[in-house]
């Protein structure tokens, strides 16, 4: 059977591409992570790494062994550090993984109430650009526990929190109906405020423009999620945001496309939530922002 040793040898090589970046992060010397990684490759019954001229990669096998290593540390910290609370050596810590747009609209609320009721529990947040490295990150032991964009297929517990709710931004002299609404095709002809590539609000606008028969021209991409109504409201061209990450107080206008444009957000863990998980996912779902702006 591997030892957690072994697997923290396996997932630093992976990590460093090299049998000597490894030994020098690890602290050890070649021998000895050699040694140490050709005994798990015996224990489990093939290769886990291909030993290249200037490299090292991951086999089939290493690369299937690779998150449940990583799962696996990260569980035996978690262990450690439940144990060093129970004597009171440490405070106690929930991991928390979400995606950039959350941190601004949708946690705030509950971090805050969080934060009031349990003082002595520190929130480690882990961000993700995209859903998809938000699972993945949650699937490798990253974190306790994921909010984020419902996932599909995921094998453990998943709790819906609600339906998030699009709107677009544009300048405060921009003329529309009394309604509030737009119709994503009336503005195919203008150039879009965008997300840079990899950012998954990208997609999401890519995908609603697509569905109205067009594609968006852009006129400025950006990093940063909470840029993105901000330049919308200055004139340089509609955005579509998350309806949470408008603030009340916001200078530009925010009208609702047509059609509409939602997604369904989830809090989601690898296995039956601990007590303090369970406690933290109870806070989130009464306090978290999720809804149809008024």
């Amino acid at each position: 059977m591997a030892s957690l040793r072994q697997l923290e040898y396996l997932v630093a090589i992976a990590e460093q591409g090299s049998f000597t970046r490894a030994a020098e992060v690890l602290h050890v010397t070649q021998p000895a992570l050699s040694h140490q990684v050709r005994v798990l490759e015996r224990s489990v019954g093939g290769p886990l790494l291909e030993r290249l001229p200037r490299a090292v990669r991951l086999t089939p096998m290493g690369r299937a062994m690779l998150p449940h290593a990583r799962a696996a540390l990260a569980d035996a910290r978690r262990a450690s550090c439940a144990a060093r609370q129970a004597f009171g050596l440490e405070r106690a810590e929930l991991e928390l993984a979400t995606v950039y747009s959350m941190s601004l609209g949708v946690l705030p609320p509950a971090l805050r109430r969080w934060s009031q009721d349990y003082p002595s529990v520190h929130i480690r947040l882990h961000e993700y650009r995209h859903a998809d490295e938000l699972r993945e990150g949650m699937a490798q032991g990253q974190a306790d526990v994921a909010v984020g964009p419902q996932p599909s297929d995921w094998e453990g517990t998943v709790r819906t929190l609600g339906v998030e709710e699009f709107v677009v931004v544009v300048p405060p002299d921009f003329e529309a109906g009394e309604s509030g609404e737009v119709e994503l095709a009336e503005l195919a002809g203008s150039a879009w405020v965008h997300y840079a590539p990899g950012n998954g609000l990208a997609d999401i606008v890519d995908q609603a423009c697509a569905a109205a028969g067009f594609r968006p021209r852009v006129s400025v991409r950006t990093e940063q999620s909470a840029a993105v109504p901000v330049l919308a409201a200055s004139g340089l061209g509609p955005a579509l945001v998350p309806a949470n990450i408008v603030a009340p107080r916001f200078e530009g206008r925010v009208l609702r496309p047509r059609p509409s444009v939602r997604r369904t957000l989830a809090a989601y863990t690898r296995s039956a939530p601990d007590p303090l998980t369970a406690e933290f996912l109870r806070v989130l779902a009464r306090e978290c922002a999720v809804g149809p702006r008024p």
